[in-house]
């Protein structure tokens, strides 16, 4: 899988370039925990560096794992192989001299920036790019997307990768997102060009006063739950928003709005993550989830209430034992209690909450746990 550099990568110089300070805010920031979907992206990049590499088919990979994500025929039928069918139609009758998971970098000229590119190619007089989109979110633009770019600037110097760039008179970069394909042409020198819009930012992304600039680059980066930019915003909204709106500016205001709930989001998830790790934040603490009362044993509820307080069968169950919420309305009935030593209420997780909520904090709960645990033993 594609390897990046903290300072900027393929699939950040679009943020770098538009907001420089946003290098110092990710900084600042833990390290986010991976995801399915990400994990899932990993394994097909995998998996298909080694099939292009001539290794195996994609049937021998079935049942690969990575994290927790397996490689499954579905994943087959509609990532790996429209994948492969993709890149048969752009190198047809197979010219394309090509490496895998191609480490590119820039050198001395940017120490430490570098990423990794899925294939880099060449046919005739045409140097080629190739990234793959497992994703099913967003739908990628290839024209002027500065991550290929970033790629094909950063492999033009990378010793290992500038025999597909000598003597080229075309660039192409292509992103295959299943089942799509997009192909953008361009030239070296707009290669070059981009270069140079990198080198300024990344120059000045060092300064202490780097800027900060909001936009669509937000949505994925790291550090907005801290950006003064995005905090701002938040402050403009809640002081605006029972006073006079103006519904020409509705659009704008709807836009802000999905800024702004993406920056919230944020906001909790680094929360949560926070106390989760055991540090601190101010006014907040975790908090045990409401807890849904379930039985202790179906079996041994469902005798104690029919057997020992008389109830008839047919009240008490349906496809399985009702819930200890139905059941005790049905022995409500009867003028009959819940059988207590049959019942433990459990909490489907953690939760946020303000430092005056009546419920414990999760660290003080462990008699709960403890009462809760022994009535399973």
């Amino acid at each position: 899988m594609a390897q990046h550099s903290s300072i900027v990568g393929g699939s950040t110089a679009k943020r770098v370039i538009n907001c420089p300070g946003s290098v110092a805010l990710v900084a600042q920031m833990p390290p986010k925990p991976s995801s399915v979907y990400a994990d899932t992206g990993t394994l097909l990049h995998n998996v298909i560096a080694d099939v292009l590499d001539g290794k195996a088919t994609p049937q021998d990979f079935l049942g690969a794992v990575h994290a927790d994500v397996t490689l499954d025929q579905d994943l087959i039928d509609n990532k790996l192989l429209p994948a492969l069918a993709a890149l048969n139609d752009i190198d047809p009758d197979r010219q394309m001299e090509f490496e895998t998971e191609v480490v590119v970098g820039f050198g001395d000229l940017l120490p430490g920036v570098f990423g990794s590119s899925d294939i880099v190619g060449r046919i005739g007089d045409t140097a080629y790019i190739v990234d793959w989109k497992f994703g099913d979110g967003v739908a990628v633009d290839v024209e002027e997307n500065p991550q290929l770019m970033f790629y094909a600037a950063a492999a033009m110097r990378t010793p290992a990768a500038q025999w597909a760039f000598e003597g080229a008179t075309k660039v192409e970069l292509v992103i295959v997102q299943p089942p799509y394909v997009k192909r953008w042409e361009t030239t070296p020198r707009r290669i070059q060009l981009f270069e140079k819009e990198l080198m300024q930012a990344v120059k000045v992304a060092q300064r202490p006063d780097a800027p900060l600039a909001q936009g669509e680059w937000c949505r994925w980066c790291a550090g907005k739950a801290v950006c003064p930019i995005m905090t701002g915003a938040a402050d403009r909204a809640l002081v605006s928003a029972l006073k006079g709106v103006d519904v020409a500016s509705m659009s704008d205001h709807l836009k802000m709005a999905d800024q702004l709930e993406s920056w919230i989001k944020e906001v909790r998830a680094l929360a949560m993550q926070t106390l989760e790790a055991g540090l601190p934040v101010p006014g907040y603490k975790l908090v045990p989830k409401r807890a849904v009362r379930q039985w202790v044993d179906e079996e041994k509820a469902y005798v104690a209430m029919r057997d020992d307080l008389g109830v008839n069968e047919e009240e008490l169950t349906e496809i399985t034992i009702l819930s200890p919420a139905k059941a005790e309305k049905v022995l409500k009935k009867h003028k009959l209690a819940l059988p207590a030593d049959h019942v433990v209420s459990v909490s489907s997780g953690n939760t946020l909450a303000s430092e005056d909520d009546p419920r414990p904090a999760v660290l003080q709960i462990g008699a709960q746990l403890s009462a809760a645990l022994g009535k399973l033993v």
